[in-house]
């Protein structure tokens, strides 16, 4: 049980008083019974780290995982577990239980807004880690080329250094921002976006358009993790942030719902969403709102490199409702029923 009075220990208290079940549906956003994806990985480390699975074999060992998941979170273990998709409805997730970096979903494309609960174990078979992530996330990682769906876009630099695409905010989001909030009293790149503390597009635009013309170092094995780590770095410092923060949650700057991308070729990745979505996004909802893939703003760079500096030599600003006015759309996809996804070195380090 998560331990009393911890932040984290409200979501399994109320679920555990509810009596609902993993199988009961639960709105994404809701404020007494939805956990968002960074305190449902906070509450998995907590409970399942160190648990031993030494000994049993793959299908027992698949239920003893689910059964140690439930009750970390306040629901009653069910007798039997259905085979449903997800395994956990209510919460939306599904549990990988990984020695290797080598992640396999059989039979089943990526969800872009479902869950993947993925549990490292050590070579003795001890729980070590557990990363939460959405497959978009995932789909960011494959570098096979076997995704079933993966949008992609085209950035054309025009005339102009730095480009505001989207003049305000979307409907939705206009009734929380604020201009001029100062963003070091306490405010982290990784917290919940909340009314009032979100700046307008046009603010985010003024205070990241003096980044153009700054570079930074082009160094390390895994080149683009570490230049957009690089970028998400000075993007946080001219937002106003005391520390930099990136847990690896969409979107990077999830205070200011703010998805940054660095790009040193025209082809833009985006993902298994699609930038003007309507499906509903992964935090609790501002205002009594759900917020919406399309209401997250786009920040995308263009960048240079001669191999030991990258200059930044584009900015443009959007949201995702807007996306495609501005970058074309490729269309075109690839089918494969197994898809294996390398999960990078670093994956499971905080």
């Amino acid at each position: 049980m998560a331990s009393e009075g911890s932040g984290l220990e409200r979501y399994f208290i109320k679920l555990r008083e509810s009596g609902i079940s993993i199988y009961d549906p639960i709105e994404i956003g809701d404020p007494d019974f939805w956990i968002p994806s960074p305190e449902l990985e906070m509450l998995l480390n907590r409970e399942l780290v160190g648990v031993s699975l030494a000994g049993l074999p793959l299908r027992t060992r698949s239920k003893v995982v689910k059964e140690h998941v439930c009750r970390a979170l306040g629901y009653p273990v069910p007798t039997s577990f259905k085979r449903t998709k997800p395994r956990f409805p209510g919460q939306f997730f599904d549990t990988y239980v990984q020695k290797s970096n080598n992640l396999q979903v059989w039979n089943e494309e990526l969800a872009p807004s479902r869950r993947y609960v993925i549990i490292r174990v050590s070579e003795k078979d001890v729980i070590t880690k557990v990363k939460v992530v959405t497959g978009d996330t995932l789909s960011l990682l494959d570098t096979t080329g076997t995704l079933t769906q993966k949008y992609q876009a085209r950035l054309i630099t025009g005339q102009e250094r730095t480009e505001l695409i989207a003049g305000e905010d979307t409907e939705l989001l206009r009734a929380f921002v604020q201009s001029g909030i100062d963003l070091k009293a306490g405010a982290s790149p990784i917290n919940h976006p909340r009314a009032g503390m979100l700046l307008p597009i046009r603010d985010i635009f003024e205070r990241l358009r003096t980044l153009v013309g700054k570079g930074f170092m082009d160094i390390g094995s895994d080149q683009e993790r570490n230049r957009g780590a690089e970028l998400h770095r000075l993007v946080c410092k001219s937002l106003g942030y005391e520390d930099y923060r990136d847990d690896g949650q969409f979107p990077d700057v999830r205070h200011q719902l703010l998805e940054v991308k660095l790009q040193t070729s025209p082809t833009i990745d985006l993902g298994l969403v699609c930038p003007d979505s309507l499906d509903v996004l992964d935090v609790p909802k501002i205002g009594g709102k759900q917020v919406r893939h399309c209401d997250v703003r786009y920040a995308l760079f263009y960048a240079k490199t001669d191999g030991k500096t990258v200059t930044l030599t584009h900015f443009f600003l959007t949201t995702g409702e807007k996306f495609f006015t501005r970058f074309p759309q490729f269309q075109g996809k690839v089918l494969n029923k197994k898809l294996q996804i390398p999960l990078p070195t670093d994956f499971f380090e905080d």
